[in-house]
């Protein structure tokens, strides 16, 4: 077969959740499946992450925008190449495909109702496309693929699909984030001491940035050694706009605030961390979650969507509507060290259920269905 994989965004520099997945697929397939031959359909970047083997030819397309490049250059290219099999790998696809076409649906948190307005205008854009292209395409798939069990039940239901239709394939870790002591201490580029809480917050709600920095600082009343808060992915402007909208200015002493996290720093910054906060309110699969807990690092995570299913029944699972609630768990891995180990054995046994070979594998053989 000659199969096409949509991979537009993994050149960019700063790469984000569904940036990695396709780019773990890739590799996984580079190495296992030497049969078929593959095209890497990308947009030009300065992180050239993947390079071309003898049946994997790297494809870069240049286009102004992200709709025009998936509407226009990729069907093009599709058709030039004669490709049987295009694999569109970010919630969207064209709404003219000549081949067959599968879609990888990580979630559909576009259809859904917010919690709270977005003030990104890329946030809000992505989320005005996904409404506009998914419906108009799903009639157009041979196979929908998503990331957990949660989100193959929501999207079935949602969407009103026949169950044959959606697969579920998990996601996997990079062999990176794993448990062994390591000298590495790339985590002083972003705060100045270890045994901090860790947090990736950003504007989008779902992340429950507010309720969690609200939840920090009713820890930091309670707590007899205030741990800091590393928080990534944020801006200082929009925590002094938090901290002083309810009135937890003190509280901005104790936390420390950087943009985005280097990949190859993420095992460093997990080693460090005495816990990982991962209360979004709604995800469709959590790598964070998954990588923080094969480095051996405790998680509090939701008790929504995917995050027991990832994080599993022994998980540390909070209400992330309720501030009390993280605040308690948080106090509870301080000051219990047996639920303190506890937690750490089981994040460890829990992570070796993913891998991203497992995951190609998986990729491969629903190809060859096809």
């Amino acid at each position: 077969m000659k199969i096409g994989i949509e991979a537009q965004r993994i050149f960019r520099k700063n790469k984000h959740g569904m940036d990695y997945v396709v780019l773990e697929e890739i590799k996984v397939l580079q190495m296992i499946d030497k049969e078929n031959e593959y095209y890497i359909f990308v947009r030009p970047g300065e992180d050239r992450c993947v390079s071309s083997t003898p049946n994997f030819h790297v494809v870069e397309l240049r286009c102004p925008t992200y709709p025009l490049w998936e509407q226009v250059a990729l069907p093009l290219a599709v058709k030039s190449h004669h490709i049987d099999l295009l694999h569109c790998t970010s919630n969207t696809a064209p709404l003219y495909c000549p081949v067959k076409l599968v879609l990888t649906l990580h979630d559909i948190i576009f259809l859904e109702k917010r919690d709270k307005s977005n003030h990104s205008l890329y946030q809000n854009m992505g989320w005005i496309y996904r409404r506009l292209i998914v419906p108009r395409i799903l009639h157009r798939c041979k196979s929908i693929i998503t990331v957990s069990d949660y989100e193959r039940k929501n999207i079935i239901s949602r969407l009103s699909l026949p169950e044959e239709l959606v697969v579920r394939i998990y996601n996997g870790y990079n062999v990176w984030f794993n448990r062994h002591d390591t000298e590495e201490k790339n985590y002083l580029r972003y705060i100045d001491q270890k045994g901090y809480f860790f947090f990736f917050g950003n504007t989008d709600p779902k992340k429950n940035t507010e309720r969690t920095i609200r939840a920090y600082a009713r820890y930091l009343k309670q707590s007899g050694q205030k741990r800091r808060l590393l928080l990534a992915d944020f801006s200082k402007t929009h925590l002094e706009e938090i901290l002083h909208r309810y009135n937890i200015e003190t509280a901005g002493q104790y936390i420390t605030v950087t943009d985005y996290i280097v990949n190859k720093d993420l095992p460093s910054v997990y080693h460090a961390a005495f816990a990982v906060l991962y209360t979004s309110l709604r995800e469709s699969f959590g790598i964070p979650l998954l990588e923080a807990m094969a480095c051996g690092t405790p998680v509090v995570t939701s008790n929504t969507s995917s995050m027991p299913e990832i994080g599993g029944k022994q998980a540390a699972l909070v209400n992330p509507y309720q501030i009390e609630d993280i605040t308690k768990m948080m106090l509870r891995l301080e000051q219990d060290n047996t639920f303190y180990a506890r937690q750490k054995s089981w994040g460890l046994e829990r992570a070796r259920i993913f891998s991203w070979e497992k995951t190609g594998h998986e990729l491969l053989d629903l190809y060859k269905r096809l």
